[in-house]
């Protein structure tokens, strides 16, 4: 897994039951344009409002429509045997790589207690191949992943623990990372960290914004020996436009925008649809031609 990986949203009906025309369709743009993975139920997929059952019809969705190799999807929860049953799913769907939260309730857990709960789901695996990247969200969890711990399970279990999502906003962490375990796929999740990608050691970003700007990102990945001054700015201007609204309602706009499927526009509940300013505010975005545009402009 490297280069662009969008975070992408789950469209919903009016009664919140995901869409699979809609999904399916969103996925297969992001990935002919751009994107090199996806990032299956993610915070952007608003994966924590959806029940068990309903993660694993999303997952199924995906794994049947979509070429798996280029996929990763969220399993992680509070509860260590859901967490293990979810990732074990998505291992016999053919997902090769499972974004795992940190328990999130009992907070703060301490170093110990962390690798004890991401030690224990690496038994309940067993031998499964899929690979666990942590997924380090302390604005949402209420705490960062610990650097001792990444290291210790890294470490202990190379080929299990192998790559971390970080959407703290903190390239200091991901740098540090990258210089202690050189071998660990660290993603930021901000596209903008694309620019030093090569410089850093990055392996790419995961972004929610990369659903609107996947052409651009894509663009940017490609140069990232040499990045192009002008195409950065436009990429950090959409994702600075994008993020000023509400996010995921923001992002699922733009996603309508683009497809002009109103089904779109539908959030789960605590979201709530954007209002007229917001969408006004959007809707001077210019969305980014298709990728086979942008190579023969």
């Amino acid at each position: 897994m490297q280069g662009v990986i969008a975070a992408v949203p789950t469209p919903v009906d009016d009664t919140g039951r995901p869409q699979r025309g809609a999904f399916l369709e969103h996925c297969r743009w992001a990935l002919e344009n751009g994107c090199d993975g996806l990032n299956i139920l993610g915070s952007t997929g608003e994966a924590n409002s959806l029940d068990t059952a309903t993660r694993r019809q999303v997952m199924s969705w995906a794994a049947e429509g979509l070429d798996t190799g280029r996929l990763m999807v969220g399993t992680g929860t509070p509860s260590l045997a859901e967490t293990v049953a979810l990732t074990a799913h998505a291992d016999d769907l053919g997902y090769p790589v499972a974004l795992v939260l940190p328990p999130y309730y009992y907070t703060p857990p301490s170093e110990q207690g962390l690798i004890a709960w991401y030690g224990a789901l690496h038994r309940a695996l067993g031998p499964r191949r899929i690979a666990v990247y942590f997924y380090n969200y302390p604005q949402m969890t209420g705490f960062p992943i610990p650097a001792p711990v990444i290291e210790a399970l890294h470490r202990a279990h190379p080929d299990r623990f192998r790559g971390i999502k970080d959407s703290s906003g903190d390239l200091g962490y991901c740098r540090s990372l990258v210089a202690s375990l050189p071998d660990l796929r660290v993603f930021p999740s901000n596209e903008a960290a694309l620019a030093e990608a090569a410089v850093s050691g990055f392996a790419g970003c995961i972004s929610a914004t990369a659903n609107v700007s996947a052409p651009l990102c894509g663009a940017l990945w490609e140069g990232r020996e040499a990045p192009d001054a002008d195409l950065l700015q436009t990429v950090s201007a959409i994702r600075q436009a994008v993020s000023a609204q509400p996010l995921i309602p923001a992002v699922k706009h733009m996603v309508m925008r683009r497809s002009a499927d109103p089904v779109w526009d539908n959030v789960l509940p605590p979201f709530l649809p954007l209002p007229p300013g917001a969408r006004d505010a959007l809707a001077t975005i210019d969305l980014p031609a298709p990728a086979r545009e942008q190579k023969t402009s």
